[in-house]
């Protein structure tokens, strides 16, 4: 039997047709979510770092104000140094709230060491000391850190 144009019968999709549109576009999507989780993930962790700069700069900041002679030679630790950001990376506006941890080891370098002796005492003093400031914050399942170095004068 033939069909008015030479169409035998056919017309609009096969079911193999829908079927294979279908798995396309599920593996489109997925491929899609990943990549959006990849970057929320690499967004997230470069905020995180950011804040741990500014607190390293804020420690750093603050131990040169008060000065060399206040400086001892020891190891401080600070906990709970919190930072938030608000971020709308869709419809729904979000806080990003990230606890850092900072240690700060504060030492005498002996290039910075100035020793002169008599004949009644030795005398040392150091015009400059080395201060490095590790700080710490969860990400994920693991713990970042970043480490800045400075000299005190």
């Amino acid at each position: 039997m033939k069909l008015r144009n030479g169409q035998n019968g056919k017309k609009g999709f096969g079911i193999v047709e829908v079927l294979v549109s279908i798995a396309v576009l599920g593996f489109l999507y997925a491929a899609l979510n990943h990549l959006q989780t990849g970057n929320r993930d690499a967004l997230l962790r470069i905020r995180g770092r950011d804040g741990a700069i500014e607190v390293a700069q804020q420690v750093i900041d603050s131990l040169n104000n008060m000065g060399l002679a206040l400086l001892r030679e020891d190891t401080i630790r600070f906990e709970g140094i919190t930072r938030t950001w608000q971020g709308q990376p869709g419809l729904i506006s979000h806080d990003m709230t990230v606890e850092y941890s900072a240690v700060i080891l504060t030492s005498p370098d002996s290039i910075f060491l100035v020793a002169d002796s008599s004949d009644y005492e030795n005398v040392s003093h150091a015009f400059a000391k080395r201060v490095d400031v590790t700080v710490s914050w969860p990400f994920k399942s693991s713990v970042q850190s970043i480490q800045v170095s400075r000299i005190i004068r």
